[in-house]
Parts: C-alpha cells; structure tokens; sequence
C-alpha cells in the first residue's frame, strides 16, 4: 500500500468557522472540540490558517491527536494574522503540508478560494458558525460543501 492509497481510504476533514471566538473561553473550546472532532482523531484536516476557529483547532488538534494536519492560506503563511502565524510556528512539527495558495489579493475571492480547496480534497465539512450570517465566509463554505453532496457537521459557537 502507498501512501496515495492511504490518503484514499483515510477519512478527510475540512474545518471551517468564525474568527469571532471572544465570546467563549479557551476551555468551553476545548470541550466543544473534544466532543465533535475528538472522533475523528485518525482523520487528515485540513485547516485554514486564520485567527480564531482555525487557530483553536489547529493547536487542539495538534496537542490532542495523531491526526495529519494541511494549513491552507489563500496568500502566504507570512500575510496571516499573528495570531494564527504564532499557532502555524507553535505546531510546525506536527503540520504535514502547508498550502500556499498565493492569491495576488487577500480578499474574499481568495478567502472563497481557499475554502473550496479544502472541501474539494475532504469527504466531511466540520463548521463552527457563530450566529446564522449566511454571508459569513463559514456559512458560504458549508453550503459548497452541501451543493458537492458532503457531509457537514455544524456545531454552533
């Protein structure tokens, strides 16, 4: 077996989520991802590299499973906010691959970019939404996940 057949039959996860997540602390977070990504700990994530849900889960993940860990950007890691550079550079021995996607303007196109990225490559979307936006780049990544026919495990923060 290869590694190509590996990551066939592997389970793939894509997260998406708020960058809002003042309004919890950093132990309610751990429980909520204790309970809903904690079963899938033998999964390959892939993760944006932005501050809030993808920051929490990308140090979660990486402190509280053996899972494979993709970081994907829609620029460069060095344009994220510091937040999220200090959560890449805290877990970079336990990151597999990250995903540069090099998007000459950080705006939503590239932010849109980015998420389709990790759906197209994950057989599960998990998304933590903060409030019911459906403009909010989480809730847009949710329903391209619906329209491909993926399962989605929506657990609101």
């Amino acid at each position: 077996m290869t590694s190509s057949d590996t990551e066939l039959i592997m389970r793939t996860v894509a997260i998406t989520g708020t960058r809002n997540t003042g309004h919890r602390t950093l132990d309610e977070y751990a429980r909520i991802f204790a309970d809903y990504l904690g079963p899938f700990a033998d999964s390959h994530f892939y993760i944006g590299g932005a501050k809030g849900i993808d920051s929490l889960t990308l140090l979660w993940l990486a402190g509280n499973t053996a899972a494979e860990l993709t970081v994907v950007v829609p620029g460069r890691v060095d344009q994220q906010p510091a937040e999220a550079r200090q959560a890449i550079v805290r877990t970079q021995d336990r990151i597999r691959d990250i995903v540069e996607l090099k998007a000459a303007e950080l705006k939503s196109h590239a932010f849109h970019e980015r998420n389709r990225y990790m759906v197209d490559r994950s057989r599960l979307v998990i998304g933590f939404p903060h409030g019911d936006e459906p403009q909010s780049g989480t809730w847009q990544t949710l329903n391209y996940a619906a329209g491909l026919g993926l399962p989605r495990l929506i657990v609101p923060v």
